[in-house]
């Protein structure tokens, strides 16, 4: 998809973040180009980046009762990664600390979490570990730099070591009894997501054939999804609405993370999905968000009714 020069003029006219990812993925220019570093600096200054680093520093954070829950830190640190902070800044070298010392016995790191009794859990606030968190917290170590310091290997092994031949299950550790909605053979097509999305950004410094075969599970799933909602995940509409940031299981995060896996970047599935989300744009070449999370109302992306530039600028990423 080539990208028309009054949308890149338009995108360039946006946030800090929304140009410097523009340069630096759309036009890719190097990252000592004088626009990006002003662009570097007018992001690390801005007032809603500073209070997410702020607010992440109070980590863990409020207690998960819902892992979908846009408003947890971990959510927005994931956020942070994706716009290309790392561990140069020293608030995110002080978080990433904070993150790596609640590791588990098994490896992977800990949130403060609070599973009632009538779920299996104990009802109590405690340091456990799911399969649709902790996969998030080492992939967000990986982008921020992290990915060859042993912690992060720890848990990516034991993580990776949970995988069957149909994709990751709902697993964790201290968590009770506690198990999510569906058959106990089942893949969790969430967990499965996220550990493909972890072992994508691991890749540099870790590397196992569960990747490529994670990634067929979803591809596959998206072709059974009219027949196959393990876990009660659904490929239907509310899924195919593009939305941001990207924090749970919809057709852009997907498409995004299996673009980024030379092997399946081709794939007429991910294609197919690629031309759904492609379809969606206005007569412009825009993109408006179809749903939102209300706890991100303030951003451009928050809202139902102008174009996002920085959905637009990640839509033009994924088909370059």
């Amino acid at each position: 998809m080539n990208i028309p020069e009054p949308i890149l003029a338009w995108l360039l006219e946006g946030e800090p973040w929304v140009r410097y990812l523009t340069r630096t993925t759309l036009l890719d220019l190097p990252e000592n180009d004088a626009q990006i570093s002003q662009d570097w600096v007018d992001m690390l200054d801005h007032p809603k980046i500073r209070n997410i680093l702020a607010e992440s520093l109070n980590w863990p954070g409020q207690v998960v009762n819902g892992h979908k829950n846009a408003a947890l830190i971990y959510h927005k640190l994931a956020f942070l990664s994706e716009l290309g902070l790392d561990r140069r800044i020293p608030e995110i070298a002080q978080i990433s600390e904070k993150i790596m010392s609640h590791d588990s016995d098994a490896g992977p790191f800990q949130v403060v979490m609070n599973i009632p009794k009538h779920f299996g859990g104990t009802g109590e606030d405690s340091w456990s570990w799911a399969l649709c968190d902790a996969p998030v917290l080492a992939e967000i170590l990986c982008r921020f730099g992290y990915g060859e310091d042993p912690r992060v290997q720890k848990a990516i092994r034991h993580l990776d070591g949970i995988y069957r031949p149909n994709g990751w299950p709902c697993a964790g550790g201290g968590l009770g009894k506690f198990r999510g909605p569906g058959r106990k053979e089942d893949p969790c097509p969430y967990a499965t997501f996220i550990m493909v999305k972890l072992l994508s950004a691991a890749r540099a410094d870790y590397s196992s054939p569960n990747l490529l075969a994670g990634a067929e599970i979803l591809l596959q799933l998206w072709k059974s999804s009219r027949e196959q909602h393990p876990y009660m995940f659904y490929m239907g509409t509310d899924f195919r609405k593009t939305k941001l940031p990207f924090i749970w299981y919809d057709i852009l995060h997907v498409a995004t993370v299996l673009a980024r896996i030379p092997e399946i970047k081709t794939h007429p599935v991910l294609n197919e999905m690629i031309s759904i989300i492609r379809a969606k744009q206005n007569p412009e070449g825009l993109f408006v968000p179809e749903s939102v999370y209300l706890a991100w109302k303030d951003w451009d992306f928050g809202q139902k009714k102008e174009p996002s530039r920085l959905l637009t600028l990640f839509v033009y990423s994924l088909v370059l």
